[in-house]
């Protein structure tokens, strides 16, 4: 099974788009969510690993996604059923 993590911030208004398409087919249960702002060493692993601060970001499989459209892309192909 694909590893998702999916990393935000509460004020980010991409990252409420991705939430609201993720509460819409009720995906919560096969995300991980972390919050970069609750935690700096979420936010340092997010640079190291991402090598951006941007978020929001689906980590797949520890590969980082960008991009919240590109994001909602991935998970209408892969977890929509």
């Amino acid at each position: 099974m694909t590893k998702l993590e999916l990393f935000y911030k509460d004020v980010c208004p991409y990252c409420q788009k991705v939430f609201r398409f993720i509460d819409k087919y009720n995906l919560r249960d096969k995300i991980t969510f972390t919050n970069i702002s609750s935690n700096p060493a979420d936010k340092d692993r997010l640079i190291e690993v991402g090598g951006s601060v941007q978020v929001p970001c689906l980590f797949i499989d520890d590969k980082p996604m960008y991009e919240s459209s590109d994001i909602i892309e991935y998970l209408k192909n892969n977890l929509v059923k």
